[in-house]
């Protein structure tokens, strides 16, 4: 295969890869406001919604790390 068509496979997947931040992002703009939501319905629980989407958030971001690691290593590990 000639490199620039290598080239193109790698920088498509890097696209394809960071995608995924798409997602992460979506969901956490739906979680936080979710979690907005229910402290304006129950305020006394406000300590437990808090920790639970600070949880929730972390494991989605880490995610996005992912998506974001996998991109770079396409990039820079893979391009001759």
């Amino acid at each position: 295969m000639n490199a620039s068509l290598e080239w193109g496979f790698v920088a498509i997947g890097a696209g394809l890869a960071i995608m995924g931040g798409l997602g992460t992002g979506i969901g956490q703009g739906y979680a936080s406001g979710k979690a907005a939501e229910a402290v304006g319905r129950n305020p006394e629980a406000e300590a437990a919604i808090r920790k639970m989407l600070i949880l929730g958030l972390a494991i989605t971001e880490s995610c996005a790390i992912y998506a974001l690691v996998v991109a770079i290593l396409l990039v820079f590990v893979f391009s001759k």
